[in-house]
């Protein structure tokens, strides 16, 4: 049973679902960059071994992000010993192609390695996270188009008044950790876009109020002790059923952004499509219509500069045990099918784009 949110008429579905052939043929790179914007999407190297997914991707992303090959468990396994073998890889793939390449991420709570939490228990200064920062972007100087220094660092629930989440980074160094971060990455390439990325800053609700609240006043910290971040990364992670965006509130919020000299990136853009019914088709429209809701408010705002999904087909997707079992093959979240074709979401962010304001 559906959620909040019904399922859409016949006809809005149909005219979601049905891409013109104008729209079929133009790539979202191509109607992003005649907006001023750049379109990518996450990717790895298990992806790039299906040749059509790789010809897809190059065909209309500008800009790749790894999904995990940056992420500190892979890249620096035990401590001091760096190996950025399957991010190079990846980077290697993208200059190939001529495509733009951004990090993710430097600091953050999760996908750390076994070794880690304890160290920074005991650590006796900041070079436990700084010297990690320094060698990772010195690593990809001047090849970087923006890197997400600290990732998901807000969290209200935990009660603080800061609402910063309860992290073993905050308890060891308080919450200038994420001035040292920024600024480590800023002395090891002073000219990469340095990004604060997170989720949940969308949706209607007290829940999400409050994290815009503490995103903005923790953004609002940064910049009045001079800390060199440039942008922050809107990660657009929805839902199809569950919480409807606040247009109204996303739109002022981003207004706010703006406000303090800050770029907007959309950084991690899919659409969970789980608590809808079992037609696949009354589905693929609600994912539609979420992401066109959101992205006409994301690119409405002139400092928003780039769109990124997190992936770019459904080919690779799995249920994860926890929905409905009606609900049988892939999840419908991104861009395209799995067999490549341009899903109704592909439609809505091209119907987007070519909407969005001249920047």
């Amino acid at each position: 049973m559906m959620t909040r949110r019904a399922v859409l008429s016949t006809a809005a579905a149909a005219a979601l679902a049905t891409p013109s052939p104008a729209e079929e043929a133009v790539a979202l790179r191509t109607l992003a960059a005649a907006r001023g914007l750049l379109f990518g999407a996450a990717n790895n190297n298990y992806w790039l071994r299906d040749a059509d997914f790789a010809a897809a991707f190059v065909r209309d992303c500008a800009i790749l992000v790894p999904e995990y090959e940056l992420k500190r468990d892979l890249t620096e396994p035990e401590q001091g010993r760096y190996d950025f073998t399957a991010s190079d890889q990846l980077l290697a793939f993208a200059r190939r192609h001529q495509l733009l390449f951004r990090g993710h991420p430097l600091v953050w709570y999760a996908s750390n390695p076994p070794w880690l939490e304890a160290a920074v228990a005991a650590a006796v200064d900041e070079s436990i996270f700084r010297d990690y920062v320094g060698a990772a972007v010195s690593h990809y100087r001047g090849r970087m188009h923006s890197w997400d220094v600290v990732n998901e660092a807000i969290e209200p629930k935990d009660g603080r008044p800061d609402g910063l989440r309860d992290t073993f980074w905050l308890r060891r160094f308080g919450p200038a950790y994420l001035d040292h971060a920024f600024q480590a990455a800023h002395d090891a390439d002073p000219d990469a876009l340095l990004v604060y990325n997170e989720f949940g800053l969308e949706e209607e609700g007290p829940t999400y109020d409050a994290r815009r609240r503490a995103v903005l006043k923790l953004l609002e910290g940064l910049i009045a002790r001079g800390v060199p971040v440039g942008a922050l990364g809107l990660q657009g992670h929805l839902s199809a059923f569950g919480h409807a965006i606040d247009q109204r509130k996303l739109a002022t919020f981003l207004g706010e952004v703006r406000g303090l000299g800050l770029r907007i990136l959309v950084t991690e853009h899919d659409v969970d499509d789980s608590g809808g019914p079992v037609d696949a088709g009354a589905r693929d429209a609600a994912v539609a219509d979420m992401s066109r809701r959101f992205l006409d408010v994301a690119l409405d705002n002139p400092s928003t500069a780039a769109v990124l999904t997190w992936g770019l087909s459904d080919r690779f997707l799995e249920y994860d045990g926890t929905r409905d079992r009606l609900l049988r093959g892939n999840p419908r979240s991104l861009p395209l099918d799995a067999d490549m074709r341009p899903a109704p979401m592909y439609t809505a962010i091209a119907r987007a784009l070519t909407g969005a304001r001249t920047r």
